[in-house]
């Protein structure tokens, strides 16, 4: 028993979740996103490639209303999908 109380041992300090770790979306201000990308999911047998469109905005949602950090779509992978047309890749 003398062990589980070690009051003075090191104290825990918190620390800001890693990334892919984000707030929920309590109010559903992503909600719409969310049911699109996962009906495509369900539609296309979860093959997540061919749900891309949705997984973009999805995540931009998020990005606009601060429910994750602000990052470039390029570095999120989804740079092809930049101007609205994704490029035929050769």
């Amino acid at each position: 028993m003398s062990t589980a109380m070690n009051f003075g041992s090191k104290s825990f300090q918190p620390r800001a979740p890693e990334k892919g770790s984000f707030p929920l979306d309590h109010f559903g201000e992503c909600k719409s996103f969310k049911e699109k990308f996962m009906k495509c999911l369900r539609d296309n047998k979860f093959e997540n490639a061919l749900c891309r469109k949705e997984s973009k905005a999805y995540l931009e949602c998020r990005m606009e209303r601060q429910l994750m950090a602000q990052e470039p779509l390029e570095k999120l992978g989804f740079g092809d999908l930049i101007g609205g047309k994704p490029e035929a890749k050769t």
